[in-house]
């Protein structure tokens, strides 16, 4: 009989992997992902500080009405290029992409293609 696979403890195992390698800094900030069965987040980070620079995600004011009645690829491209807008308001264009354990398609993928085309460097 195969052991079950917790999900869980798998992307925090993954998730560990990649952030002893990715870390913010004020020239490169991480952009981290959080992803939820029907919302998506993003922030992008400054490690060295720990302050958070600029945040897009689905349940933000601005986004609620674009992404309504929208598939989830479709709401993860539009938080996306909203991030990829608020960081270049804020001079970040720079950043290091934190997938947080998750693996890089789907929704993932859809938003950081998205934020490069919007004009981040990663």
């Amino acid at each position: 009989m195969r052991p079950e696979i917790d999900r869980r403890k798998a992307r925090e195992r993954r998730r560990a992997h990649v952030r002893r390698k990715v870390d913010g800094t004020p020239e490169r900030p991480r952009l981290n992902v959080f992803r939820s069965l029907t919302h998506i987040y993003a922030q992008i980070i400054d490690d060295t500080l720990g302050h958070t620079l600029v945040t897009a995600s689905t349940v933000d004011g601005e986004l609620r009405e674009l992404i309504a009645g929208k598939a989830k690829v479709e709401q993860a491209k539009l938080v996306g290029r909203i991030l990829a807008e608020r960081a270049l308001q804020k001079g970040v264009t720079q950043v290091v992409f934190d997938r947080a354990g998750y693996k890089y398609h789907g929704r993932v993928k859809a938003l950081a293609e998205a934020a490069r085309a919007a004009g981040l460097d990663f």
